[in-house]
């Protein structure tokens, strides 16, 4: 199985977490599954709490599934809490396309009645809100927390920095203990560089028997179950019955006019 990663952080701004994110995917990964990290290259990479800069980054991950498709993955990973694109991906691929907040809200709901989100600063909470929402899971989850980092940059240093490091992870337990005393039963971490610091650190459980989701694992088992799901069902994944339906050979002609040659990318 061949997976593409697609982490939506600048690689050269945060050498600490992509080591570390390696080192997650390797270690979750099956005997045989190849998982290629790809980052934010043309443009942004550190700041997509804010709406405007979000999307000028999905641009380069759109296109990224159409160039996944061409070089022949089997699946398309989007590691980020808000999957930024991913409907607009799912319309494009035929590969399967997860993202890290679905699956782990997705997977959350296996483990416990109820989980909670812990955001890596108060600005990114109204982005995975609305991803919650459009999951419909807004009943399962109890509350929603920051802790305070308003730069992806600023988590670097707790790679390489012990002190840093437990300055971030008690921010982060002092969050999650709350979450968990007012009932959450799984604590999901809301945040891709702060889930592989966590992951590195060997923080598994907040109290009372209440696990921290492991995202980064879950997004990669889940792709590995979705690509063998694929297999066993003849080829077929995502509907293209209506949401995620690409125009038909007809259309995309005129599209292709319209709209220029790199219009659905891969198709």
């Amino acid at each position: 199985m061949h997976i593409w990663y697609q982490s939506m952080t600048r690689p050269e701004a945060l050498a600490g977490y992509n080591r570390s994110l390696r080192q997650a995917l390797d270690r979750s990964r099956a005997p045989g599954t190849a998982i290629e990290v790809h980052g934010i290259e043309r443009e942004g990479g550190t700041y997509d709490q804010y709406r405007y800069l979000a999307f000028r980054e999905t641009i380069e991950l759109l296109e990224n599934v159409g160039r996944a498709e061409r070089e022949g993955y089997d699946a398309f990973v989007i590691g980020n809490v808000c999957d930024p694109g991913i409907r607009e991906a799912r319309e494009i691929a035929t590969i399967p396309v997860l993202g890290l907040g679905e699956v782990s809200m997705l997977t959350a709901c296996l483990m416990g009645e109820s989980f909670s989100i812990v955001a890596i600063n108060e600005k990114l909470m109204s982005r995975i809100v609305d991803n919650v929402r459009r999951v419909g899971l807004g009943h399962r989850m109890t509350s929603i927390q920051p802790i305070v980092a308003e730069r992806l940059t600023d988590f670097d240093q707790a790679f390489f920095d012990p002190a840093a490091r437990q300055g971030i992870i008690d921010q982060f337990m002092a969050v999650a203990e709350k979450q968990v005393e007012a009932g959450a039963e799984v604590v999901i971490v809301g945040g891709g560089v702060l889930a592989a610091l966590l992951v590195d650190a060997g923080i598994n459980e907040v109290k009372r028997g209440a696990p921290v989701l492991h995202g980064i694992a879950a997004l990669v088992k889940q792709a590995e179950a979705a690509i063998q799901l694929r297999q066993a069902m003849g080829g077929y994944f995502t509907s293209k019955r209506l949401a995620y339906r690409a125009p038909d050979a007809g259309q995309m002609v005129e599209i292709r006019r319209l709209y220029g040659d790199s219009a659905y990318p891969g198709r």
